[in-house]
């Protein structure tokens, strides 16, 4: 059995811990046994508490220095950083040191603001990342990106998601549901963190448009005053802020679609959930997000309220084609990018990553 640490900096839950609470109880059985490592924070209180309940070890470290030597007593070690003084550990942890990189590499944004966030990213993020035994990324994008424009190599690990979890709802189960979070009409979903990238603005001023769909925005974040600020300044009684819910996978069942106008080249597991849910997705067309999700699954069109709101009108009026759009989707989630894909993956690159550093 291969003792391989994750320790994550994360100063809240977002998509990459989801991911880890996913994706490391499934590792066992593949010959990892894994133990977390997280910040000790009351943010992340309820995901360590997950862990342990899983079945996963926790250590919460009350700071990067204290968790050292730890890290060293291990076959392997794996770190997901948010902040990029993590990646200082590097220097001083033994191979084999892996790193997964959950960042969103690319932004639409104008003005030249994309072209600045990569130079940024790499004098803040790409020098250090080099000192990594391997890189792993979630989609076959990214690690050509890394390639192209930091010469770093990557090996993919395709993102999953909990194909049981995330599963489409009885006509039962379905009515109970949208009966406890009130959802009477064609209601849109966006499980994502209140922030630019996101695209909240724009899912505003798309619910402006159409006062006779609801909009249900699951999640908190740094924007999140301001979202709401608008939408009670705007008199948006169509849309509904739902906080940060670990019964997510319920909402997705309640809902009638799922919209995620990012402006960010990253597919997250928003786009993976909503499919193996069963629910037509409306997402950018950018590079990622067309891997994972194709026009036969979903609506990629520009996220500009007016072509937003003609892809929600679009469903509305075709259900037929909509609930057809799900089917194959939930189809192409269980045979592609199940949370079992990638712990089958991982496990397979942790065990050779070891055999290649063994003497």
């Amino acid at each position: 059995m291969l003792e391989v640490a994750f320790l994550t900096d994360a100063p809240r839950v977002a998509g990459s811990e989801i991911w880890l609470l996913e994706v490391l109880p499934l590792l066992p059985r593949l010959g990892i046994h894994p133990t977390v490592f997280l910040p000790k924070s009351p943010a992340l209180r309820g995901l360590a508490s997950r862990f342990e309940q899983a079945g996963i070890p926790v250590i919460q470290y009350p700071s990067l220095a204290k968790v050292l030597s730890d890290l060293k007593n291990f076959h392997a070690r794996v770190l997901q950083a948010w902040f990029p003084s993590t990646y200082n550990l590097l220097r001083y942890l033994p191979e084999p040191r892996l790193v997964y990189i959950h960042d969103q590499l690319e932004y639409h944004y104008p003005f030249g603001l994309d072209r600045l966030y990569r130079a940024i990213y790499r004098y803040t993020k790409a020098h250090r990342i080099r000192l990594a035994s391997r890189i792993l990324v979630g989609t076959y994008w990214a690690a050509d990106y890394l390639s192209r424009h930091f010469g770093l190599q990557a090996h993919t690990v395709p993102s999953g998601v909990n194909p049981e979890r995330f599963r489409p709802p009885t006509p039962t189960e379905r009515k109970d549901l949208r009966a406890r979070f009130g959802f009477h009409r064609f209601t849109v979903l966006t499980p994502a963190r209140f922030t630019l990238e996101k695209n909240h603005l724009v899912i505003l001023q798309t619910a402006k448009r159409l006062p006779d769909v609801d909009f249900a925005l699951a999640g908190d974040g740094e924007l999140a005053r301001l979202i709401k600020a608008l939408a009670i300044l705007w008199k948006l009684n169509n849309v509904r802020f739902l906080g940060n819910r670990w019964d997510i996978a319920e909402v997705y069942r309640a809902s009638d679609a799922v919209l995620f106008p990012t402006l960010a080249d990253n597919p997250g597991l928003v786009i993976l959930e909503g499919m193996s849910t069963g629910l037509p997705v409306i997402t950018s067309p950018f590079p990622p997000q067309a891997e994972v999700i194709s026009p036969l699954e979903g609506c990629l069109v520009p996220p500009t309220p007016y072509t937003l709101a003609e892809a929600i009108r679009w469903l509305i009026d075709h259900p037929s084609e909509a609930q057809a759009m799900g089917k194959r989707g939930r189809e192409r989630v269980v045979a592609q990018r199940t949370t079992l894909h990638t712990a089958q993956a991982l496990a397979a690159c942790l065990h050779e990553t070891k055999s290649v550093q063994s003497p």
